[in-house]
């Protein structure tokens, strides 16, 4: 009950936050940054799963343009066993300083899924970058009994621009 509590306060207050900003577009311009992070931390709809919440990891990011950089990495998932992935983060929009759009890539070590086979997903995602301190948080749509929603954050440190 305390969790849905702060959950629809940090909605709330995001909700009109958002409304006070502009959804505009980011002009395209090559970059060169490499940020790394140490996985994800997950907070599953399904509370009721008993599914891992914390993801630790090891992955990288390369943001090659003002909107788009390619990522890999590996963590142990929620189904406690560990998983790869690769992708490119796609985000030509902005509201402020939050970039907006999708990561789409490869997954694979979730045992319900292609018996823990690689998959592909397209996952909405908002990041956040400050100097050499960044966020992406994710919304991971559920998929029949195979994998399991949430919204999941990941912390990432800027190793160079």
């Amino acid at each position: 009950m305390k969790s849905s509590l702060i959950t629809a306060t940090c909605l709330i207050l995001a909700a009109q936050w958002a409304q006070a900003q502009t959804l505009e577009s980011i002009p395209n311009a090559p970059m060169q940054e490499l940020w790394v992070n140490g996985g994800f931390y997950s907070y599953h709809f399904q509370r009721n799963k008993n599914l891992n919440d914390r993801n630790p990891g090891l992955g990288l990011e390369y943001r090659f343009s003002s909107v788009a950089s390619a990522t890999a990495g590996r963590f142990y998932n929620s189904d406690r066993s560990y998983s790869n992935y690769a992708g490119v983060y796609y985000q030509p929009w902005q509201i402020g300083p939050v970039r907006l759009g999708a990561v789409a890539g490869g997954f694979n070590g979730y045992p319900k899924m292609r018996q823990g086979g690689w998959f592909v997903a397209a996952i909405p995602t908002a990041s956040f970058e400050y100097q050499r301190v960044g966020v992406n948080v994710a919304v991971v749509p559920s998929y029949k009994d195979r994998l399991y929603g949430a919204i999941s954050v990941q912390l990432k440190f800027k190793l160079s621009d």
